[in-house]
């Protein structure tokens, strides 16, 4: 073993990121996920100053005046700001890293669809906010890892990574990705989807927040047997007042409609693309659904009576990827290959 490898593994202090277009996670080795916090910045224009970062910046986000921007730097599960997306990782490895002398090793977890220029961005930014080495991990392989899939082993394992920006359809088998499809609609297209919505049928301008809020607490995927309703509040289009408006389940559920229907075709084609002998395995073993977007009641559900196979919810699927990626940090030698080439 290299004396550089040798001296860093006892050091600690290694990385993993799940940079997330919603949120991010940072898993340090030894010590588990020490960061959970959204991934916003907000800015003061006038200084080209950065002010509050995670939940901070959340906070501000819809009540700022017009010298302050809340900036969401990822969008579709990559970077969309680069030099925004530094600041933002350099500021949560260093809440988690004590010695400031020693760069960290860093693995960050990117769509399986990702492009090369998209890893080259992905790379730099973390480099430049301080990182030592950077190594990228497949969301879906990460997550399959996260839930104890034996990624290693000759069987066919097929995991549904639905984020914030991406929805990742994986069949993992021996160390590797044997087919995968990656498409760009998951949270965030819900969230619109009631955005629109609510001002098509009500007239009602909403924020991201209280979208976000509305899907959490009525969104769902199949009808539920106790249909559920909320006031929401927003600003009357027509009167330019503010207004209050109840709303129910089935109406969210038909808002979302749309966007679950593309999750579900989406799957249907991975499978179509699966090889034989392991759709085999996946008929025996079933499906994994992890990430933020699969806490949407009922998608399990509607994906088991889509498919006619087995669909299991992971335990805590918001933090299955990275601790997939921990995984790896902890044990490198054995993981390895399951990183991203160039």
């Amino acid at each position: 073993m290299p004396f550089s490898f040798t001296f860093f593994k006892y050091m600690g202090g290694d990385i993993a990121i799940d940079l997330g277009t919603c949120n991010t996670l940072v898993y340090v080795k030894g010590k588990g996920i020490l960061v959970r916090e959204p991934s916003m910045v907000a800015i003061k224009k006038s200084e080209h100053k950065v002010i509050a970062i995670g939940y901070e910046a959340r906070e501000m986000l819809g009540k700022t005046h017009p010298d302050i921007e809340v900036i969401r730097p990822m969008r579709d599960g990559v970077i969309d700001d680069d030099e925004v997306a530094e600041v933002m990782i350099r500021a949560f490895i260093r809440k988690v890293q004590k010695n400031r002398l020693m760069r960290p090793r860093v693995i960050v977890c990117v769509p399986s669809g990702v492009t090369k220029s998209e890893k080259r961005i992905i790379r730099d930014s973390a480099e430049h906010a301080g990182a030592r080495e950077v190594f990228l991990i497949a969301e879906p392989m990460a997550a399959a890892m996260g839930v104890g899939l034996p990624v290693n082993d000759p069987v066919g394992s097929m995991v549904i990574d639905i984020g914030g920006g991406t929805t990742e359809i994986a069949v993992i088998s021996l160390g590797g990705i044997v087919s995968d499809t990656s498409i760009r609609i998951a949270g965030d297209e819900m969230d619109e989807n009631i955005v629109q919505f609510m001002r098509r049928n009500y007239n009602l301008l909403i924020g991201e927040r209280t979208a976000e809020e509305i899907k959490h607490r009525l969104g769902s995927a199949v009808p539920m047997e106790n249909e559920l309703s909320m006031i929401a509040k927003g600003r009357d289009l027509v009167a330019g007042i503010p207004k209050a408006i109840e709303i129910n389940s089935i109406e969210i559920r038909e808002a979302l409609s749309e966007t679950v229907a593309a999750i579900v075709d989406a799957v249907k084609l991975s499978l179509e693309k699966t090889p034989p002998e392991l759709s085999a395995d996946i008929r025996d073993r079933g499906i994994i659904l992890t990430g933020g977007g699969s806490l949407l009641r009922g998608m399990e559900i509607r994906l088991r009576e889509e498919t006619s196979l087995p669909v299991a919810l992971a335990d805590d699927p918001l933090t299955c990827v990275v601790r997939g990626t921990g995984m790896v940090l902890d044990d490198f030698e054995k993981y390895e290959k399951v990183l991203l080439r160039s």
